[in-house]
């Protein structure tokens, strides 16, 4: 039986291209409006350094205004407008498979699909779960150093006061002032999620690609069981739209894709080794990167989730997150 080889079937560039796309359109996280492709990111992807700066104008203070009278002695001062600046950190990604693997399963007329698909899979949950720990990052950070003003905690609570429900999600969206109805996502764990369903709280609408999108009272779902559990206490967390930025390009110098030859191995028999490569940055709106505690070229998953790494620049309500802390069950 004739056996596809990886060399057959990868056009590099071709195959780059259709993994950065098609991890962008397949992912629940952009479906949903949660996070949002921003094209200086992508543009600051292929400049030198490891990190960038994103200045913003803070809004005009609500100062009372002036009482004018008829002295001509009488002089108004004016007020200036603020700056301020977030940091974002870029990510230099990678990852290889064997294709002594890949060829036996992807053997026939749809191989180049298939290795195409696997691949731009493989980024797209991989990017969500930096996601994700990003925001465990944010969370503890807003714990230690903004007296946790964007969370909502009632996991202390006595009985079913405790428990995961529409209520206290409204609580958690309160915290965002009088921005609390653009949120539009919800993440939760997979346990939280089943909690939800057994209430009838989701509900299914088509996508645009013929699937389904799970909803809470209208806000799209994200289910990912990276979002943190301690003793029983399950953080979710809401989002309002474009919450979060993000770009995803190929490297600059290096191929984003490339498949390797090692003629000997297999005692001679060949393999083939297929290398994606991407640059990208995910940052959530109004924080600054600080590099607290990073010890490679870019942050792993684990570094993303410390608070020393980030740093809240911005008034509450002018982020579009909010984290709810809470259990499955009533406590005892």
């Amino acid at each position: 039986m004739a056996v596809v080889q990886l060399a057959d079937v990868i056009v590099p560039t071709v195959f780059t291209d259709y993994v950065v796309q098609n991890t962008m359109e397949t992912s629940a996280l952009v479906q949903a409006g949660i996070v949002a492709r921003n094209a200086a990111m992508e543009q600051q992807l292929q400049a030198g350094a490891d990190s960038f700066a994103v200045p913003f104008w803070n809004d005009i203070a609500d100062d009372e205004a002036n009482i004018t009278n008829d002295n001509p002695a009488s002089t108004a001062t004016p007020r200036k407008i603020g700056t301020g600046k977030q940091v974002v950190r870029k990510s230099f990604l990678h990852n290889s498979w064997s294709a002594m693997n890949l060829a036996s399963e992807l053997a026939g007329a749809n191989a180049l699909q298939r290795i195409q698909d696997r691949a731009a899979a493989y980024w797209t949950r991989q990017l969500q779960r930096r996601l994700i720990s990003s925001l465990n990052g944010i969370l503890a950070d807003n714990v230690a150093n903004d007296s946790g003003d964007m969370v909502v905690d009632i996991s202390g609570e006595t009985g079913a006061a405790a428990v995961f429900s529409a209520s206290a999600v409204i609580d958690a969206a309160a915290t965002m002032g009088d921005q609390m109805g653009a949120v539009s996502g919800i993440a939760m764990h997979s346990d939280v999620y089943t909690l939800a369903l057994k209430n009838d709280m989701i509900e299914t609408i088509p996508d645009s690609q013929g699937g389904m999108i799970r909803t809470f009272r209208g806000m799209a779902v994200i289910v990912d069981d990276l979002l943190p559990v301690s003793s029983g206490d399950y953080t979710t967390v809401l989002f309002g739209p474009g919450a979060v930025g993000w770009g995803l390009t190929a490297p600059r110098i290096a191929q984003g894709t490339e498949v390797e030859n090692l003629p000997g191995a297999g005692n001679g028999g060949g393999q083939q080794i297929l290398h994606s490569r991407i640059n990208m940055a995910m940052h959530p709106a109004g924080f600054q990167w600080l590099e607290g505690s990073v010890a490679g070229e870019s942050p792993t998953i684990a570094e993303l989730a410390l608070a020393a790494n980030w740093n809240r620049v911005v008034e509450r309500k002018a982020v579009g997150l909010a984290f709810l802390i809470a259990r499955v069950e009533a406590a005892a």
